[in-house]
Order: C-alpha cells, then sequence, then structure tokens
C-alpha cells in the first residue's frame, strides 16, 4: 500500500525521474546505483504499478509515474514551506532557495546572493546558471524558487515583476575605428560585422526587434551560445555585437572592450523575476524577492556606477 513508501523513496524517484538515468540520480545523490533500484523497487511495490518502462537503453516515465511525480513535486515544496515556516516561527531565517537565471544574469546576480547570504547565513542558495531555453523549461515543471530573465516569456500562467534595468549596448574594440566617435547612425553601425547571440536568447530576441523597428539589417558575420565567447571573439577583431551592459561588470570598459556611442541605444531592457502563478513562495524565497525590489536596485546601479567610471 502506499501508506508504506518514505520520504527517502519519493526523492529517490523524484532525482531519477528528473534526470531519466538510475546512475545519473545515483551519482547526483551520492549512492550506490543498487541502492537507489533497490529504493525504486520498493516504492513501486508500495505504488502496485510500474512508474517506470524502459525503452531501448532509455527509461520512461508511466502514467502512473507522472502521477507519483507530481505527488512528490507537492510533498517536496510543502516540506519545504514547513521547514521554513517553523525556522521563521523561531525567529530564525533558514532553509533553501534555489533560484534557475540566465546566463547573462551571471554577471550580478552572484554579488546580489552574496550580501543577501551574509544577511542570513543560515540559508542554503543553490543557482542554475542555463540558457533561456533550460530556464523555461525547469520554469515550467516548477523546479527552482525563482527565475530571473531578461526576457519575459509569453504562453505561461506566472508571477512577474520588473527588478533591475537591463541596458543592451552596443560593444567593440577599444581600438575601433568607431570607438572615439560620437552620436554614430545605426546604419553606420550595422554595417560593421556582428556576432549575434543564439536562436532563442533573450538578448537575440531584443536586438532583431530593435533594428526590425528602425528598418536596418544587420550585417551577421557570426553566431555565439556564450556571452563570454563573443567577448573573446570581439577582442579577437571578430567583429561587434549588442549586449547587456552587465557583461562589462568585471573588466570594465577601460580594458579590451568599450561601448560604442550609437544613436538609439542603449536598448532599455529589464531584468525580471518569474515564478508560477499557482506557487506560495516559501519564507526565503518571500524575503529574498523582497531583498532584490528594496536593495537589489542600489547594489545593481553601484555596478554601473562603477563600470562607468572605469
Amino acid at each position: 500500500m502506499l501508506k508504506h513508501a518514505t520520504l527517502h523513496q519519493l526523492k529517490v524517484f523524484e532525482q531519477v525521474a528528473r534526470s531519466g538515468s538510475f546512475t545519473k540520480a545515483a551519482e547526483e545523490m551520492f549512492l550506490s546505483q543498487p541502492t537507489v533500484s533497490q529504493q525504486i523497487k520498493q516504492l513501486t511495490k508500495a505504488v502496485g504499478i510500474p512508474l517506470f518502462e524502459q525503452i531501448g537503453k532509455r527509461i520512461y516515465l508511466t502514467d502512473a509515474g507522472k502521477e507519483v511525480l507530481s505527488a512528490c513535486k507537492d510533498i517536496s515544496e510543502k516540506m519545504s514551506q514547513l521547514e521554513m515556516t517553523l525556522a521563521d516561527l523561531k525567529g530564525l531565517k533558514q532553509g533553501n532557495l534555489r533560484l534557475a537565471v540566465i546566463t547573462t544574469a551571471k554577471y550580478f546576480v552572484p554579488r546580489l546572493l552574496g550580501q543577501f547570504r551574509h544577511r542570513y547565513p543560515g540559508i542554503k542558495i543553490a543557482l542554475q546558471v542555463t540558457n533561456r531555453k533550460q530556464v523555461l523549461e525547469r520554469l515550467s515543471e516548477n523546479v527552482d524558487d525563482l527565475y530571473i530573465l531578461g526576457q519575459p516569456p509569453e504562453g505561461l500562467d506566472i508571477n512577474l515583476r520588473p527588478i533591475l534595468e537591463n541596458a543592451l549596448v552596443a560593444i567593440a574594440p577599444s581600438d575601433h575605428p568607431l570607438a572615439k566617435e560620437k552620436n554614430i547612425t545605426l546604419q553606420r553601425f550595422a554595417q560593421e560585422p556582428f556576432i549575434m547571440r543564439e536562436a532563442g536568447s533573450g538578448t537575440r530576441m531584443a536586438v532583431e526587434q530593435f533594428f526590425g523597428e528602425n528598418r536596418c539589417e544587420i550585417n551577421v558575420e557570426m553566431e555565439i551560445g556564450s556571452n563570454e565567447a563573443i567577448k573573446h571573439a570581439i577582442v579577437g577583431g571578430l567583429g561587434v555585437s549588442v549586449l547587456s551592459r552587465h557583461v562589462l561588470a568585471l573588466e570594465g570598459t577601460k580594458g579590451p572592450l568599450t561601448i560604442l556611442d550609437v544613436e538609439g541605444l542603449p536598448i532599455q531592457r529589464h531584468w525580471y523575476i518569474v515564478y508560477p502563478a499557482s506557487k506560495q513562495l516559501s519564507v526565503v524565497a518571500s524575503t529574498f524577492l523582497e531583498y532584490l525590489l528594496n536593495e537589489g536596485k542600489q547594489m545593481v546601479a553601484q555596478i554601473d556606477l562603477e563600470l562607468s567610471h572605469s
């Protein structure tokens, strides 16, 4: 009977379902593969029908498995909420915070987390940095507490809060012929070899929309799926790009890269914090959201100030 299932078995099952592999689940949970297999076997016995089916070398959830996985997520959410609510009643801020952010956000999110973690040392933070597609997949599966994106998703039932400004600027090598010019026309800038982010990137969507609205065709020479790789390509003289100002947060504008003065730029956008509309935020997630809205802007403004004086 299902009442004989344990929380540990459900956690193991959830990890196997997410990773799609008994071996990966064992590695991620620091368990032996026989232990994982035994836990799934016992859970399957308690449920009474198979939870997985194997086709070739891959395993897939059965309909029953999908129902159990949905229940696992609800149970994990409730247990996490209970843990942090009890900690809050004790006057403590403890528990876990799970964040998923797009790659560009990695240039400022760690600084925000550093201050937050310093204030609440009892909180354990898990930060997942990945591309927009995978962040949206994690959002649809309700894997994390909060998500940070630069381009709001469409077609999802979500809560969406703008938290910070995100200016997209024209970036070129410091020794570029246009580096010392002012009021460069958009048409002139568009003639330069352009390095574009990959399809599906929020930055790419915004850049293509901006140039389209201004009826200006970009001279795309390369497509690269990483801001850091684009920066290296620009330094190498392979072209120019339009990226978030925050990608220069570490090296500033007195290094090998500079921001060009192009008419119509920067493209003014925002960073958004997102979570499912039906989700009840944990005490820790609510505290972090409040922290972002009240103090995050000041910290990012300080980063921008450092950039302007670099």
